[in-house]
């Protein structure tokens, strides 16, 4: 998986970019299947919304942006600590992740099912039709 990061309003610090790495590049394992390129790219941007908060109010920043074929998955989130804004985009982008997949899964699932339907089978033509004699037989649907 390729990563971006890109800074704003704040410094490089080292440890967050390994911090970055290792958790947004875990997201991989959910990747492989729905990559056609065979190189997820994701962009990922970190910093400060502004320098003047006195309150300690939500200061950082954290927003990513995942491209998959068909779709591009977003997530942003403010927090009082980068590290747990980070975590925070990390888990909002495993959710989309799995929900992309449930509706592919379920795309090809409800194919199956209608070409399903679509097959009629005859009765004589089944091997089985001639053991079946007293028990409920089970008509195959349209």
């Amino acid at each position: 998986m390729k990563i971006s990061l890109k800074w704003t309003n704040l410094t490089p610090i080292e440890s967050i970019d390994v911090f970055v790495e290792e958790k947004i590049g875990g997201l991989a394992k959910f990747i492989p299947t729905y990559d056609t390129t065979g190189v997820a790219e994701v962009w990922v941007e970190v910093g400060r919304t502004t320098k003047h908060h006195k309150t300690g109010g939500m200061v950082y920043l954290a927003e990513a942006d995942l491209r998959l074929p068909g779709k591009v998955l977003r997530a942003e989130e403010t927090h009082k600590d980068l590290r747990q804004a980070i975590v925070l985009v990390k888990k909002e982008l495993e959710r989309q992740i799995k929900t992309y997949k449930e509706s592919k899964d379920a795309k090809a699932k409800r194919g199956a099912r209608l070409a399903k339907r679509m097959t009629v089978v005859a009765k004589g033509v089944r091997p089985a039709d001639e053991d079946i004699k007293g028990k409920r037989e089970r008509e195959e649907g349209i």
